[in-house]
């Protein structure tokens, strides 16, 4: 990508160049104004749109990079230039047309509906920002596409049953009897097994019920710290993907497990790490004092084959949650309450009748 020159200004250059007015201030406060002497290509647009306009954080810009240095590439190898003119609405559908076709290995496709509509929304703002500086020949090339219908994007058909739900929860119950036996059956002979040193049945119990009962993500149990556990309100407090910060409320079972956990185990381990992480890591574990979320999956994997659980995962959980608010409020803004979700488009997929439910409708019928 081509390095763009641009002046700061507090006031216009002369009525040949182009400045930004000021309802499209940049992140310095002043207006932009492009050289005469640069040429009029989208690599520049590009330059300009990030240096002084874009302010979300810095994961999120290096993707927005991604997904328009990728329109680029195409626009390359379309029209061997980058001409801020060349771009149309017919390259635009040509991207897309482009994008749902290219396959990798085994025919599967490279990039999802999903990913795709996410590249468009990146586009579509992009493309407004420029065309309201200076209107593209034809017209705004992204103000007409439309994104790709995504049917099942949250994959809710493998959300946790309500019996699934249920034998987790007594599995989990059961690993302060179970969990962690000695695997050592000879050294145990004609005696009760006894627990492996460093297994910790209150917190791997406590992690599943969190799952469960609130719908948070793996990264989030790991991002926990125990100072943002609210008793009395019943919530949790956690950064999420993206780092904003996100408050779960949490059932009674779930907060009581918890709470099992903090004075039945993490009191010696915080001596140990002396972490502000609500889960800890054993005391003799390798670790950073923050569980990861490959223990998450092991703890979890463990509970599943305890409770004959099968090709469920803790995102399951996640969708079992929103499944459940919407069967016993009906209301899509509770579950974008409870699982954080910034569009509420996710948050409706909950109200979608799965394969398995529709049969049980139509086999129902009198």
């Amino acid at each position: 990508m081509q390095k763009l020159v641009i002046l700061l200004s507090n006031g216009l250059m002369n009525m040949n160049q182009i400045a930004i007015p000021n309802d499209s201030a940049s992140k310095q406060g002043g207006l932009v104004v492009f050289r005469d002497d640069l040429p009029d290509t989208l690599a520049l647009w590009a330059e300009a749109y990030f240096r002084v306009e874009v302010t979300t954080s810095e994961r999120s810009q290096q993707e927005q990079k991604r997904d328009i240095q990728t329109f680029l590439d195409f626009m390359w190898q379309e029209e061997k230039s980058d001409a801020r003119s060349a771009w149309t609405p017919r390259l635009s559908r040509a991207f897309m047309d482009y994008l749902k076709k290219t396959v990798v290995t085994e025919g599967q496709r490279r990039w999802s509906d999903r990913t795709i509509n996410r590249m468009f929304a990146h586009l579509k703002t992009w493309a407004k920002w420029i065309h309201k500086i200076r209107p593209f020949p034809l017209g705004n090339p992204m103000e007409k596409i439309k994104g790709l219908q995504v049917g099942s994007s949250l994959d809710i058909e493998r959300a946790l049953t309500p019996g699934e739900r249920r034998r987790l929860l007594d599995a989990a119950d059961l690993l302060l009897t179970v969990g962690g036996l000695s695997k050592d059956r000879r050294r145990s002979k004609g005696q009760e097994r006894t627990h492996r040193k460093g297994y910790r049945p209150y917190r791997n119990r406590a992690i599943v019920y969190a799952l469960i009962e609130t719908g948070m993500r793996r990264a989030a149990i790991c991002n926990l710290n125990w100072t943002a556990v609210d008793g009395g309100k019943r919530s949790i407090t956690v950064e999420e993907k993206g780092g904003h910060l996100h408050t779960y409320h949490i059932s009674q079972e779930g907060l009581q497990a918890i709470k099992d956990y903090l004075n039945q185990e993490r009191t010696l381990d915080a001596i140990a790490w002396q972490s502000a992480a609500l889960f800890l890591p054993a005391a003799n574990a390798t670790s950073q004092g923050r569980l990861g979320v490959q223990m998450v999956n092991s703890i979890w994997n463990e509970v599943c084959k305890l409770a004959k659980v099968e090709g469920k995962t803790p995102h399951s959980a996640r969708h079992a949650m929103g499944r459940h608010i919407i069967d016993k409020t009906g209301n899509v803004a509770a579950v974008q309450r409870q699982l954080g979700h910034k569009n509420a488009a996710y948050s409706m997929q909950y109200s979608r009748i799965t394969a398995q439910e529709l049969n049980t409708v139509l086999d129902e019928r009198e």
